[in-house]
C-alpha cells in the first residue's frame, strides 16, 4: 500500500513541474518538483527491481539448493537460498515448517 502512494506523490510532483512548465507559474518550484518526483517513482522501480520478495511455494526443479539458511529480518521466518544457473539469480524460498531440521 505504501509504495502505490508513494508512486501516486511522485506522479503528482511530476505532473506539477509540467503544469509549471506549461504555464510558467511557480518556475522557481521546479527544480525541486522534478528532483523529488523522480526520486520517488525511481527510486521506488529500482526497489522493486532489485529486492525480490520471498517466494512461498516449492522451487523451480532446475533451481539449485545452495544450503545456505537464514532467518529473514523482516519476516522471521527460514529462508532458504536457491540458485539458477540458466539465469545467474538467487532465489530466496520460505523453509516449509515439515523440511526444518529439529
Amino acid at each position: 500500500m505504501l509504495p502505490v502512494v508513494l508512486y501516486v506523490i511522485g506522479s503528482l510532483l511530476l505532473v506539477g513541474a509540467g503544469i509549471a512548465v506549461l504555464t510558467g507559474v511557480m518556475v522557481a518550484l521546479l527544480p525541486q518538483l522534478i528532483f523529488g518526483g523522480l526520486l520517488l517513482v525511481v527510486g521506488l522501480a529500482i526497489e522493486r527491481w532489485r529486492y525480490k520478495p520471498l517466494l512461498r511455494g516449492g522451487p523451480d526443479p532446475r533451481w539449485e539448493d545452495t544450503g545456505e539458511r537464514f532467518i529473514d529480518p523482516a519476516s522471521g521466518q527460514l529462508t532458504a537460498v536457491y540458485f539458477d544457473p540458466q539465469r545467474g539469480e538467487r532465489h530466496y524460498v520460505v523453509v516449509d515448517e515439515q523440511e526444518q531440521p529439529r
